[in-house]
């Protein structure tokens, strides 16, 4: 049974058996009116509505009976008609005011009061909690977004009118992936993105793309994420060939129909490691692979100075990453974020984060593929790393030498476009022992820098060497530190490289040897 079909089943019970009052929750008043003008038309059962702008009509046929559009004209019309007449059902769209002990959820309370007495039933739409009061003398409903079947029942209808007329190429499998995209929106702004597909007058392949930008503009002023703008002809990333095998085997899971095997599509993965080896740069790279939109989960923001108001941002951001799933939601240095769980210091503020986010994380079902990077592993909370939060951990170590020619061609390529010769090439990955993917960087950039300033014949095999010999890279500088993350992640990860943890050259070993 659709969520749909379950909803109207027991709005019908409650206006069968004549609740007094009956809250919907729901931002999609068109969709309710329609389902509730389909309930009453089974029931037979006389329903009026309420409206800003049309004032009080019969729901059915639409004929006005009060041009007082004002909703307490409405409520007082409708206690008028309570007195007058049995299982008669009043359904007001646009009561405000009503979510605490005010005089309107008062004056309301003595209408519901008075329909229960005549068999009658005040149903409210609205998006906002009620006056609990006011809601124990009745029941309340959500009516939930579409579902991917109802999305998918959407997409067909709207198509189906068209294909007579204009080319459309989308075949069975297109308008799944489809539906799967758009679930979690309105029906209206459906059929908004759908319409706004047609009016280019055909239906391509392509369209698949606009189809995911279209629902990330819905959603572009929504607070508690930021938007990240993923350029892919820049996120080439070298090495990590156990990650990258990992993410090509999850990726068809994240848009697939998944129900009948029991199973909830990817949820995400924690990249732990060496810092600048590429942990964030591969949130990037995985949102520009799989053609989704990257945002971004600032957890510094989340926390507020009074007591609730962390975990209410916390639960807005994660709502917002529902509704505009799928995407990829990147958490940046979450150890920073969630740090100080199980202290004192914040109220238990930190727990509650902790809380709030594993929750979410195990129990949400929208597509969100969580990339989360993390630099101190010591701060990170122990509830964070058991089986069953993410789907994968990985530790993203410094690079093996084949990873380092890789990373190196790249940024040679991205900004002298040519290629070095084989020998030089050699030389600077054994100059580039122990460096990460960022000291490589910038390596590569201050060539890159005197080429763009002097010339490309600037770019000396004996400039590279000089370049590559300025560099300090950390694990020359706190060798512990990087041995003390190696040790940590052998334990509790997998490699992304593909390779065991810590398979340092000779020349790190050797500064190791000399340090001890």
């Amino acid at each position: 049974m659709s969520d749909t079909t379950e909803f109207k089943a027991t709005l019908a019970r409650y206006l069968k058996a004549r609740i007094p009052f009956i809250s919907i929750r729901s931002a999609e008043r068109s969709r309710v009116l329609d389902l509730l003008r389909e309930v009453g038309t089974s029931l037979q059962a006389p329903l009026l509505v309420h409206t800003l702008s049309q004032g009080t009509r019969e729901l059915s046929t639409g004929r006005s009976l009060n041009d007082d559009r004002s909703v307490t004209g409405a409520v007082d019309f409708a206690s008028q008609q309570f007195a007058q007449r049995q299982n008669l059902s009043v359904v007001l769209t646009e009561v405000s005011d009503i979510e605490d002990d005010t005089a309107s959820a008062r004056h309301l309370l003595d209408v519901v009061m008075l329909a229960a007495e005549h068999s009658g039933s005040v149903v409210v739409i609205t998006t906002k909690p009620v006056w609990g009061q006011l809601q124990r003398a009745g029941m309340s409903l959500v009516l939930s977004a579409p579902t991917e079947d109802e999305m998918l029942a959407i997409i067909r209808e709207s198509l189906d009118a068209y294909r007579e007329h204009i080319p459309i190429e989308w075949d069975a499998e297109d308008e799944r992936r489809a539906a799967a995209t758009l679930a979690g929106i309105s029906r209206i702004e459906a059929d908004n993105i759908i319409a706004t597909l047609l009016a280019n007058g055909r239906i391509t392949k392509a369209d698949m793309v606009e189809v995911m930008h279209a629902k990330d503009r819905i959603f572009a002023d929504i607070s508690g994420i930021e938007r990240v703008s993923v350029r892919g002809t820049e996120l080439n990333v070298g090495g990590l060939g156990g990650l990258k095998a990992w993410l090509d085997k999850e990726r068809p899971l994240l848009t697939a129909d998944l129900r009948e095997r029991g199973i909830r599509p990817p949820r995400g993965v924690l990249l732990v490691g060496v810092p600048g080896c590429g942990k964030s740069l591969s949130a990037k790279a995985i949102a520009a692979n799989w053609s989704l939109p990257l945002y971004r989960l600032d957890l510094s923001t989340i926390h507020g100075q009074y007591l609730g108001q962390s975990e209410a941002r916390l639960k807005e951001a994660l709502s917002t990453a529902d509704h505009v799933s799928p995407c990829v939601l990147w958490i940046d240095e979450i150890e920073k974020g969630l740090a100080g769980a199980g202290g004192n210091g914040d109220g238990g503020a930190a727990t509650r984060l902790v809380g709030q986010f594993l929750y979410w994380l195990q129990e949400a079902r929208a597509r969100v593929f969580v990339v989360a990077t993390a630099n101190n592993v010591s701060q990170l909370p122990p509830e964070l790393l058991r089986r069953g939060r993410f789907d994968e951990l990985f530790f993203v170590d410094l690079p093996t030498p084949a990873e380092r020619q890789e990373i190196i061609e790249i940024y040679v390529q991205r900004g002298l476009k040519q290629a070095l010769a084989p020998d030089l090439m050699q030389e600077l990955v054994q100059l580039s022992d122990g460096f990460a993917g960022s000291d490589l960087e910038s390596a590569v950039r201050e060539v890159v820098k005197e080429a763009f300033l002097r010339g490309d014949a600037a770019a000396t095999p004996e400039l590279f060497k000089r370049s590559f010999s300025n560099v300090v890279p950390l694990s020359k500088t706190a060798p512990e530190q990087i041995e003390s993350i190696r040790a940590w992640g052998r334990e509790r990860a997998v490699p992304a490289s593909g390779q065991p943890i810590g398979a340092a050259s000779p020349q790190l070993r050797a500064r190791r040897q000399l340090l001890s």
